[in-house]
């Protein structure tokens, strides 16, 4: 509700209205101005705050006879500021399964979905510890907060945000996806270990 509350006002903010309507359409700076009202300096101030962000990109565009002019349209990155239904999707799924499929099924389907997703990633070579780092970063770019931290015996990924934390709790099988994910992503058995309660709640397991 929170992450819900701060987009909404970011999107009643000038910044948030240039998003919006740059999600329509693209559009040069003097119809930026003209649609919110403002002079054409408060508008490429605004402009270079969000390309300095990552949020907004130009090209080059001839429009008529004149000049060609800087047509702004949102960056990839934007897209992660809109309401996304994929956490709703991946909990309505998971309660359905259980009507088609034993425990045993889910388990080998979610397993093979956690396989898949590892290979979209490209994972660099070398030590133990490289590719650790490596998978944290895919976890991490997934949407959770994990850090790679060493036992004496063991490596481990503690995590204080689970990427699948929206369903987790309910459906704790989930992390036999993200088991698999790792195992696959690092390149050697990762043991799952969850809590699922307090404070830090993930936890996989790479013995040395």
């Amino acid at each position: 509700m929170a992450r819900t509350n701060l987009n909404r006002r970011f999107f009643l903010s000038t910044r948030g209205q240039i998003i919006t309507l740059l999600r329509r359409s693209s559009r040069t700076v003097e119809e930026l101005a003209q649609a919110l009202d403002l002079t054409h300096t408060a508008v490429r101030a605004h402009l270079a705050t969000l390309e300095r962000d990552g949020l907004v990109q130009h090209h080059s565009e001839r429009r008529g006879s004149g000049k060609p002019s800087a047509v702004y349209d949102l960056a990839p990155a934007a897209e992660y500021l809109f309401p996304k239904a994929y956490s709703q999707l991946l909990y309505q799924l998971l309660g359905v399964l259980p009507e088609q499929m034993t425990p045993e099924e889910i388990e080998t389907l979610l397993r093979e979905v956690g396989r898949r997703m590892a290979a979209q990633w490209k994972m660099p070579r070398g030590e133990l510890r490289v590719r650790l780092e490596a998978a944290v970063e895919v976890l991490n770019e997934l949407g959770g907060l994990m850090e790679r931290e060493t036992g004496e015996e063991t490596l481990y990924i503690r995590g204080y945000r689970c990427p699948f934390a929206a369903v987790v709790l309910e459906h704790p099988e989930v992390c036999h996806l993200a088991e698999t994910l790792l195992t696959e992503l690092v390149g050697v058995p990762v043991q799952e270990q969850c809590e699922r309660t307090g404070p830090v709640p993930c936890r996989f397991v790479v013995p040395v």
